[in-house]
């Protein structure tokens, strides 16, 4: 397990540098935005985007693992489909090779023979990135890698990636939108039981240096697992159990909001982007409780986040399942899961989060949200 998290560590911290590459280059960045389309676009969004740096990210790390832990590679999942659509109209499946010019001659292939725009990528891909400072010797955990799955999400948050806004991040306060809202996000889960145990959240672009103008980023991680709780950062402190702030999308319909600002009061009800940040901003404690009523997310999405909130005693819980149940069922029968898709959709949706979701440190706190949600429903069924 400690192997299998120092990995994960490396690989979403070469990640990073992958997305930070792209962003550098204004050459390179604008031939990596293709929009989805068919059964991989996210409904939410009028435009959605696949940028090929998504995918090369995820096919790194998919690659690393399997070189490491064999066993894995039918259970690593993320969001992106591997295959991408040049100028030409050419169809060219991603994979990364073993040696950086085989993978920048591939990649040539997707950014129609602009050969030095592929050979930045493949020097990202192929880095080690520098010496990832994290206290990874305690964590001794008796699981198989052929137990476990990952998630990936390769770049959270695109719009806020593809838009590039630098806002200024301020100690302890929750920024709305920006480039920071951008993380990559790799979420190992239990194939048995959907359980999440690992979680790595890496957040590229936390700090652009004044004088050299490169940006630096910000790691965080978690392992939860038979009774064992290990995180990189401290619980923080829990605000008002009664007056706890929400952190919501702005497109959040307005019956929840209504709900919420009877229970919190509209000066704690904050807005940001990002399913992953907002998720993180509850970590940090910079919010009590994400609330979201649609099922907008995915597995990718929440599987990482899920298990740094569950080394706090939180977690994320499927919204229309607490409604319709007491307050004082076991979390079990609620919290999200991660090895199963849903049946009744098709693409990416399979692996939704259908239901909404409510990302939690307090359990104390998630009643409350709940009884003044389920007090607006009136008597309702679902949002």
């Amino acid at each position: 397990m400690a192997d299998l998290l120092r990995l994960l560590l490396k690989l979403s911290e070469k990640a990073a540098n992958v997305a930070r590459v792209c962003r550098q280059e204004a050459h390179l960045f604008q031939l990596l935005v293709q929009e989805k389309t068919g059964d991989d676009k996210n409904k939410k969004f009028v435009q959605d985007f696949k940028t090929l740096a998504d995918v090369v990210i995820q096919e790194m790390i998919r690659h690393d693992v399997v070189a490491e832990f064999p066993e894995m590679g039918s259970f690593i999942r993320g969001e992106e489909s591997n295959t991408f659509v040049n100028g030409l109209g050419e169809t060219v499946t991603v994979t990364v090779c073993h040696k950086e010019k085989d993978t920048a001659d591939l990649l040539a292939k997707v950014l129609d023979k602009d050969h030095k725009a592929a050979s930045l990528l493949a020097q990202a891909i192929h880095q080690d990135p520098e010496a990832i400072k994290a206290d990874t010797e305690h964590v001794f955990i008796p699981v198989e890698p052929s137990e476990l799955g990952i998630w990936i999400d390769p770049i959270d948050a695109t719009s806020q990636y593809i838009e590039g806004r630098e806002e200024v991040l301020e100690e302890g306060c929750l920024s709305p939108s920006g480039l920071h809202c951008a993380l990559v996000l790799i979420g190992v889960y239990f194939r048995s039981t959907g359980e999440p145990v690992m979680g790595i959240i890496n957040q590229p672009f936390y700090h652009k240096d004044p004088q050299s103008r490169r940006w630096r980023g910000k790691l965080y991680w978690g392992v939860t697992c038979y009774g064992h709780n290990v995180c990189s950062l401290p619980k923080p402190k829990a605000g008002a159990e009664w007056c706890p702030s929400v952190v919501l999308s702005s497109s959040e319909k307005k019956e929840v909001k209504k709900a919420l600002c009877s229970l919190c009061g509209s000066e704690k009800l904050m807005y940001a982007s990002g399913a992953g940040y907002k998720m993180l901003c509850v970590i940090l404690g910079l919010a009590d409780a994400y609330v979201l009523s649609e099922g907008s997310t995915f597995k990718w999405d929440s599987c990482a986040p899920h298990v740094l909130l569950r080394t706090f005693g939180g977690g994320v819980v499927n919204l229309n399942k607490c409604l319709q149940a007491d307050c004082g069922t076991e979390s079990k029968n609620t919290e999200l899961t991660y090895h199963q898709p849903s049946d009744e959709h098709i693409g990416a949706e399979r692996w939704a989060n259908h239901g909404g979701l409510v990302a939690y440190r307090d359990r104390t706190q998630l009643c409350s949200i709940i009884s003044a949600l389920k007090v607006q429903l009136n008597g309702k069924q679902k949002w």
